[in-house]
């Protein structure tokens, strides 16, 4: 592991636990199991819920064994699906990515912060949006939505009504100015498709949407609306769609991050699995991890 990647991930945690106060309460228990599989803790559960990035993948790379601990999953009877708060892109992508990645997934196992957004949105008022997110697919999935995507004319960032967060690829230092700016100068509502401050990629953490979001509050005063993780929106999405009425103890949440997935999971009553191999941890010690951020998981694997 690079001195770069472990001083990445050092400044990421301490950036979440700067703004711990914006995140959810939960309550935690005392102390954590350290298993050496997910299947290994997965019998009292009925569903396992499963972050992608830093447990299935990295970047465009399949972390080994992550397909096959799946297939266990699914031979022992569980329902499994994914959660994500990947929004940059549309869920047909996705899609094609895990195909690609040898996973068996189907579109109604995977639960994505863009369709938290997209639903949010079908309930908040009808505003002309500015998007930070890539042009790269033009509207797909935005097709009701009244959006412009946000570039280097400051008269897009004048005009919008209110502003979406989905994804951070092309954002600069220069349009993040902008956008304070023009929040400074006239508060609008800010929604954030990616509540993720970081994620891991081949060359190391790339900076996410809700970092942005954050750095936007801190600036202006305004107040962001987080679709996804650790929030309850995307959760409740996926419980509705994958198995309604279904206990929150019955329900296992396995991620990389203390403050998305596992703070998440606690505060919807789920059981919680932290994944220390692949992610947002790798180069930290868990357990000081633990113990700085006050967020306990059930168990501690390295990978599923």
């Amino acid at each position: 592991m690079t001195g770069t990647r472990c001083t990445e991930a050092r400044a990421a945690f301490d950036d979440y636990l700067g703004v711990r106060s914006r995140l959810p309460d939960a309550r935690f228990g005392h102390d954590w199991q350290v298993a050496q599989s997910l299947l290994e803790i997965a019998d009292p559960f009925d569903l396992v819920l499963l972050d992608a990035y830093g447990v299935l993948n990295v970047g465009e790379s399949a972390i080994p064994g992550a397909a096959a601990a799946i297939a266990a999953l699914r031979a022992a009877g569980k329902a499994v699906a994914v959660v994500s708060n990947s929004a940059a892109y549309p869920k047909r992508v996705m899609m094609q990515r895990y195909a690609r990645l040898g996973f068996d997934l189907s579109p109604g196992e995977v639960v994505t912060s863009r369709e938290a957004l997209l639903a949010h949105l079908t309930r908040a008022p009808r505003l002309r949006w500015g998007a930070m997110l890539s042009p790269e697919y033009g509207v797909e999935d935005f097709e009701d939505v009244d959006i412009s995507f946000l570039g280097d004319d400051p008269a897009d960032y004048e005009a919008a009504e209110g502003f979406l967060l989905v994804g951070s690829e092309g954002w600069t230092k220069a349009r993040q100015a902008r956008l304070e700016a023009a929040l400074s100068k006239r508060a609008r509502p800010v929604f954030v498709g990616n509540p993720d401050i970081v994620a891991p990629r081949e060359t190391g953490l790339s900076r996410e949407p809700g970092d942005y979001a954050h750095r936007l509050a801190d600036a202006t005063g305004v107040a962001p609306v987080f679709l996804g993780k650790p929030f309850d929106g995307i959760f409740s999405l996926a419980l509705a769609r994958l198995f309604p009425g279904l206990a929150p103890e019955r329900v296992l949440m396995v991620g990389d991050t203390l403050h998305t997935d596992i703070l998440g999971g606690c505060q919807m009553g789920f059981s919680t699995a932290l994944v220390t191999d692949h992610g947002a941890l790798v180069g930290l010690d868990p357990a000081r991890a633990i113990r700085r951020s006050g967020i306990v998981p059930d168990f501690v694997i390295g990978s599923i």
